[in-house]
């Protein structure tokens, strides 16, 4: 094996103190618990310093060296090691081999882990499974399965720690196929009742979206441990099932199981998706009971579900309470003031984590850059865009792109946006045209938009939303011809409008409203409501409805009754129906919120000085005293 690796100073003085040791007299026994006190206590130096010349006559003490290498995450030392070794002739000594390859392997290099493997004369089940779960714990994960398939031909049967991690490539490589292979394999092998390999399988059907085979495996297990239920749990919630997330969760606690960091992070992620506060608020105080709060993961998901409940200040609170948090906590933050629309506090959290020494990642310029773009932040943005490529070494993404083209497109500077959009060096994606697309709509430049629309649809030839913006482009210009067209056009490839819908939660009940839904138990009284309220803020704040907006060519009394039954209009007037004065009401919205109900809620928040969150597929309004937190500009 031709060993090249850094050759320090203190390698040489090793090398040094080798050569002077006279063989012809043998030393005198080592003092065995000194020496790995030393080892294991981090002072490797002192270690050799003191008993090289024992190390020379006995190469089994070079598994301590390099076990408190593996301990210190020392791959630098590992590798000078290695080339004493080699110097020392021990190279073929399994006993030593094995615990090189294991170094290499905890520690990542794999390109060396392979070399030692290759030059054992003796290979095992241990240097097997060492070299299948290092690939695949480092995410090559090809590699582990490729590893997996040679120690299958060598006739070596993989014990359940292999069988386990080669499950977790497929699970990273979404290879379903392979993955079904090697659950016969475990079948075969007589793993299929192992706890630690049935949480594996389960895990890989729940990533390669397989949810019904994977609650098949759980559900077979003798013993359903906090690992099976977590697997169960957070694929449901990567998944989308936030509802069931939650139903799982009860079902966990019922059996007696107690939930570990892990279930609160999946959980309180589910609460987010459906922005649900009463039962977050509960599994908060479950989880400051059990000590989970104190990890920074289930503190980072805590603001997340804050923020996407309407609680800002809540969020901040967690945040607070964290005062050597992480990276990715105070990326947390900074998203959680970003989606509420307070770029100038993002910024700000930004420069004071630069401070700290806290590296910013991808999803940090995310956050900042969608901040930058919903207050108007124009300059601020375009100097944060290079940063993250010329300062720390980042490449923008196509959603960071998609930020910048939304933050030129809001500018009014729609050209500049499209000719980023068509020389940026990743593959424009729908959702980035869609942006630009918006943007026409805004500017009402109803030429270009269709233009842009066609690039949508090229892409995602059945998406409604695309459809609706260019509708709406023509009917601000007022060319209902046009608008006609678009309509027709939807029909003929039979094309389906989303529905707006709104929700809100009361006393841990969620209420949802459709338009002009008919069917809620309290229709009449909320209709009533709402036309004494809209009646009221007409006469008061001179509220006139922006008929401009209904995208149909019909008489002006028919637009009034069409905006009036918007779905976050009728969840409004619900809300202020059932809760006391003062109370903050808080609306989720599927859709953006239109600019009627966006001026309505202005006027509402100071007739009934009362603050109206709203949570639109954008972002976040806060209406307080007549103003939105948006400062109209969204």
């Amino acid at each position: 094996m031709a060993w090249v690796g850094p050759v320090s100073p203190y390698l040489r003085f090793f090398r040094q103190s080798f050569s002077t040791v006279n063989p012809a007299k043998p030393p005198p026994p080592i003092p065995l618990q000194e020496f790995t006190s030393l080892c294991y206590g981090g002072q490797i130096k002192e270690a050799f310093h003191r008993f090289n010349s024992e190390i020379w006559k006995d190469p089994t003490l070079f598994s301590h060296l390099i076990l408190s290498c593996i301990q210190a995450k020392s791959l630098l030392l590992g590798n000078q090691l290695h080339s004493l070794v080699l110097t020392s002739g021990y190279r073929r000594e399994k006993f030593v081999a094995n615990h090189l390859l294991n170094l290499y392997s905890k520690l990542g290099d794999l390109t060396n882990a392979r070399k030692v493997f290759d030059e054992m004369p003796e290979k095992n089940i241990a240097t097997w499974n060492a070299m299948v779960t290092g690939s695949i714990q480092f995410e090559c994960n090809e590699d582990g399965l490729s590893f997996f398939r040679e120690m299958h031909q060598s006739c070596f049967m993989p014990d359940e720690f292999a069988l386990a991690s080669v499950l977790r490539g497929c699970a990273g490589l979404r290879a379903l196929y392979a993955g079904r292979q090697v659950h016969g394999y475990v079948m075969k092998c007589g793993f299929e009742f192992n706890l630690v390999v049935c949480s594996s399988l389960a895990h890989m059907y729940m990533r390669t979206k397989s949810l019904d085979e994977g609650e098949k495996v759980i559900k077979a297990m003798p013993i359903l441990t906090v690992v099976a239920w977590n697997t169960l749990i957070a694929g449901k919630a990567q998944n989308g099932y936030s509802e069931g997330v939650l139903q799982l969760y009860k079902m966990m606690k019922m059996s007696g199981s107690r939930p570990d960091k892990i279930t609160f992070v999946s959980v309180i992620s589910s609460c987010s998706e459906i922005a649900i506060l009463g039962q977050g608020q509960q599994i908060h105080a479950e989880a400051l009971k059990s000590g989970a709060c104190s990890d920074v993961a289930v503190s980072s998901s805590l603001i997340g579900m804050y923020s996407k409940c309407g609680c800002l200040e809540a969020s901040l609170k967690v945040f607070s309470e964290h005062e050597n948090g992480d990276d990715v906590l105070w990326s947390s933050m900074i998203a959680a003031y970003a989606f509420h629309g307070q770029g100038e506090e993002a910024i700000h959290l930004f420069e004071e984590m630069q401070g700290r020494g806290l590296e910013a990642n991808e999803v940090t310029f995310l956050s900042l850059l969608y901040a930058c773009s919903h207050c108007g932040l124009r300059k601020k943005g375009m100097e944060l865009f290079e940063m993250m490529e010329k300062q720390c070494g980042l490449k923008p993404s196509v959603q960071h792109y998609t930020c910048m083209v939304d933050l030129l497109g809001r500018s009014g500077c729609l050209s500049e946006a499209e000719d980023m959009i068509r020389s940026m060096r990743v593959k424009p994606d729908a959702a980035i045209w869609k942006t630009l697309l918006s943007a026409c709509k805004i500017n009402k430049e109803a030429d270009m938009a269709q233009r842009i629309a066609e690039e949508v649809l090229r892409l995602q030839p059945q998406d409604s939303s695309s459809y609706v913006l260019l509708a709406n482009a023509h009917a601000s210009a007022g060319r209902w011809k046009d608008v006609s067209e678009v309509w027709k056009a939807m029909r003929d490839k039979n094309v389906k409008k989303e529905p707006g819908v709104s929700w809100l939660e009361i006393k841990n009940q969620v209420h949802q409203f459709c338009m002009s839904d008919k069917y809620h138990p309290e229709y009449e009284k909320i209709e009533s409501y709402l036309k004494e309220l809209i009646a009221e803020i007409k006469k008061k704040k001179g509220y006139v409805p922006d008929t401009a907006s209904v995208l149909h060519d019909m008489g002006v009394e028919e637009k009034e009754y069409n905006l009036t039954h918007h779905s976050e209009k009728l969840a409004v007037a619900f809300a202020l129906m059932h809760t006391p004065p003062g109370m903050p009401i808080r609306i989720m919205k599927n859709l953006r919120i239109c600019g009627d109900c966006h001026a309505a809620f202005r006027c509402i928040s100071e007739v009934r000085n009362s603050e109206i969150v709203v949570r639109d597929g954008s972002r976040f309004h806060h209406f307080r005293n007549g103003k939105c937190s948006c400062g109209d500009y969204w």
